[in-house]
C-alpha cells in the first residue's frame, strides 16, 4: 500500500494552544469589606488561581476523550473552555461542529418553567429550530423517562430528574461533539445504562465525545484516550488504561504530601510502614506463563514496619483491563490476625484453583491499619495474563454446554 493509498486521518474539530486560564479569588467575603480594602490595599486580599496553564490539545473527529484529575486539577475548566462557556485568559481555541454541552447539574433550565417549556428552551440554546425541537419531542420525553412531570415547573424536579432531562435535550440536538462533566453519576442504574447505550451509539456514528469522570474505569470503558491534568497542566495524554495508572500514582503521591503537612514533616520523613515491593508467581502455569483454569496465584509481599504496630491488614484486589475489580482478599477477610510486628516482613497470599476469563489482570497491594485506613497502596503490582477460551468471554471460567431439544 502507498502513501497516496492510506487513508487520511480523521480532521481535528478541537485545536487549543497555549490555552490559560487566571481565576481572581477575593478573601474579602462582604460588601463592607470590600469598601475597606479598596485600592493599593485590597491586591492583599485577591490572588491568582491559574486554572489552566500554557495547556495545548489536539482532538480528532471521532474519537472519545477522558479527562481526569484530581479536584482542582482544571478538568471542569478546561471542558467549559472548549465549550466556549468561558474565555481563556491566553491562548487560541478552535471548534468545528455543533457543540452540545452537559457540564452543571440543570444548566440553562430556569425553575419557574415547567419541563416542556425548559426543553424548548433549552434545544434553542443548542442550535435547534421550534420545529426540530417539536420533531424530537416526544423522543426526549420518553429517553428521560419523566412523562408524567413534563408539565411541572422544573424547580419541583429531583435531581435525577433534572440531570435525566437536561441529558435527553443534549443528546437529542444531533451534536457533533457532546461535552459530559460527571452528570453520568447522576440518576438510577438503568439511566446510567441507556446513558452510556446513548454514547455508545454516538461512538459508532463517528461523533466526537469528552468526559470528565472520576469513575475511572468508566474512563478505561468508554474512552480510546485519557488525558491526565494535574494543576491545569498536562501530566499525561494517551492511552486511557496507562493514564488512569499514573492517576493513582499522582493520587498516592498528593495522599503522602498532605499526610506529611498533617504531621509538619518532608514525604521522605514519614514513617509509616511501607509496601517495599510484591512479585507474582504462577502455579501450574499454561502456555507461556499464563494463568489457565485450575492455576494458583501467589503473591509476595515484603513490607518495611517503621514502627510498632498492631492488627496490620495486607489486602490484594485483582482488576481487569477497565479497572474493575474482579477479585479481593486480605488477611483479615480470611481471619488472620497479625501479632504487633516492627521492622522488614515478607508475607505471601495464595489464590488456588482459580478460574479467571481470558485476558490481562493486574494484582494491586494495599496495607491497612486496624481501622481500615489504608497506610500505603501500590497499584499495580503486578500483573498476570489468563489463558484465551474460544468458547466465551468475560472475567470469569466457566465450561458451557449447549443442547438443541428441537421444537416444543
Amino acid at each position: 500500500m502507498t502513501l497516496a493509498s492510506l487513508p487520511a486521518p480523521p480532521p481535528e474539530v478541537i485545536e487549543l494552544v497555549d490555552v490559560s486560564k487566571r481565576f481572581i479569588v477575593r478573601k474579602d467575603s462582604s460588601i463592607k469589606e470590600r469598601i475597606v480594602t479598596l485600592g493599593r490595599a485590597g491586591r492583599r486580599h485577591r490572588q491568582e488561581f491559574w486554572a489552566l496553564r500554557e495547556l495545548s490539545l489536539d482532538i480528532h473527529a471521532g474519537s472519545t476523550i477522558g479527562l481526569i484529575g484530581h479536584n482542582g486539577s482544571g478538568k471542569s475548566t478546561l471542558l467549559k473552555v472548549i465549550g466556549g462557556i468561558i474565555q481563556p485568559t491566553s491562548g487560541t481555541v478552535r471548534q468545528r461542529g455543533r457543540i452540545a454541552a452537559l457540564l452543571e447539574l440543570g444548566a440553562g433550565f430556569h425553575p419557574d418553567l415547567t419541563g416542556r417549556e425548559n426543553v424548548f428552551l433549552n434545544a434553542s440554546v443548542l442550535g435547534l429550530s421550534r420545529d426540530e425541537t417539536e420533531e424530537q419531542f416526544d423522543e426526549i420525553v420518553e429517553f428521560a423517562g419523566i412523562g408524567d412531570f413534563i408539565d411541572t415547573q422544573v424547580k419541583f424536579y429531583s435531581s435525577g430528574m433534572y440531570v435525566r432531562l437536561a441529558f435527553a435535550v443534549a443528546v437529542h440536538t444531533d451534536p457533533d461533539i457532546l461535552l459530559v462533566d460527571e452528570v453520568l453519576a447522576v440518576g438510577d442504574e438503568a439511566f446510567q445504562r441507556k446513558c452510556l447505550d446513548k454514547i455508545r451509539t454516538f461512538q459508532e456514528e463517528g461523533r466526537t465525545i469528552i468526559i470528565v469522570s472520576h469513575s475511572l474505569g468508566q474512563i478505561t470503558e468508554l474512552c480510546d484516550r485519557a488525558v491526565l491534568l494535574n494543576r491545569g497542566e498536562v501530566v499525561y495524554d494517551g492511552d486511557a488504561v496507562t493514564a488512569v495508572a499514573r492517576f493513582r500514582d499522582l493520587l498516592e503521591e498528593r495522599r503522602l504530601e498532605g499526610e506529611a503537612r498533617r504531621r509538619g514533616v518532608a514525604v521522605g520523613d514519614l514513617h509509616d510502614p511501607v509496601i517495599l515491593g510484591s512479585s507474582l508467581e504462577v502455579v501450574d502455569p499454561g502456555p507461556g506463563g499464563t494463568v489457565q483454569p485450575g492455576s494458583g496465584l501467589i503473591v509476595t509481599i515484603d513490607l518495611d514496619i517503621t514502627r510498632p504496630m498492631d492488627d496490620l491488614n495486607v489486602a490484594i484486589q485483582v482488576d481487569n483491563t477497565l479497572g474493575s475489580p474482579v477479585y479481593g482478599t486480605s488477611s483479615r477477610s480470611m481471619g488472620i490476625t497479625m501479632p504487633p510486628v516492627v521492622g522488614r516482613r515478607r508475607v505471601r497470599i495464595r489464590l488456588r484453583d482459580t478460574r479467571f476469563g481470558a485476558g490481562k489482570y493486574f494484582i494491586n497491594v494495599s496495607l491497612l491499619d486496624s481501622a481500615g485506613r489504608h497506610l500505603h497502596d501500590t497499584p499495580q503490582a503486578c500483573s498476570f495474563v489468563a489463558t484465551p477460551y474460544a468458547r466465551a468471554t468475560g472475567s470469569v471460567f466457566i465450561e458451557s454446554e449447549f443442547d438443541d431439544e428441537g421444537e416444543i
